[in-house]
């Protein structure tokens, strides 16, 4: 959005009022953080998003110290430290717990059926991250190996994270992957999902690469 300021407190309300009013991060689950020049803004722990003022907006440094703010940051603060150090393109993650994409997580399900276009162009792949205890730098630096690779991942039992360019980036993209299960469910009740080949898969990729 042209009037929110990326890295921004403002920026981290906006999107995480929408996230929450998308039905994809329920109750006080889940948390947001962007990059800044001084650190990372990062949602405090135990806070519901639609309820998120500027108050509960904590600046930290890499090590998740907290640098400015009077509430503690968010449980998960090292596992987004972990990827901003992993990825210098990714400024922003949002970390949710939206049942439909969980629930791929507690099946112990990929999301790895090239069933859409968009998907397949956008992620190719979201991987499973084996369990970890939640908060733990067991699962921090887990999920920080996979984002050498992917920007998107699956965290068993648990939920999804997704690192890109901007919140607001990040947020189409969760939208997207909401999308992907609510269309497979849909397919499978219908009667099981068609997938694209091979050769259909290159084809989409030259004609978005030529655009």
């Amino acid at each position: 959005m042209d009037f929110l300021q990326q890295g921004t407190k403002e920026e981290i309300i906006y999107w995480s009022k929408r996230l929450y009013q998308k039905g994809m991060s329920p109750s006080t689950s889940g948390n947001v953080s962007t990059k800044t020049k001084d650190g990372i803004l990062i949602s405090a722990s135990g806070v519901c998003l639609n309820d998120m003022n500027e108050e509960d907006i904590i600046l930290i440094d890499y090590d998740g110290n907290v640098l400015n703010g009077n509430k503690k940051p968010s449980s998960e603060k090292i596992m987004h430290s972990e990827i901003y150090l992993k990825r210098d393109d990714i400024n922003a993650i949002i970390h949710c717990h939206c049942p439909l994409i969980t629930a791929f997580a507690v099946a112990g399900k990929a999301m790895d059926k090239a069933i859409l276009p968009d998907f397949t162009l956008t992620f190719g792949k979201v991987p499973i991250v084996p369990y970890a205890c939640p908060s733990t730098i067991e699962l921090a630096v887990n999920v920080g190996n996979y984002f050498e690779k992917y920007s998107a991942v699956l965290l068993k039992n648990h939920g999804v994270i997704l690192g890109a360019s901007s919140l607001q980036d990040a947020f189409y993209k969760i939208e997207l992957l909401r999308s992907y299960v609510e269309i497979f469910f849909g397919a499978e009740v219908l009667g099981g999902h068609c997938t694209l080949s091979k050769k259909q898969i290159k084809e989409i990729n030259q004609v978005y690469k030529n655009k």
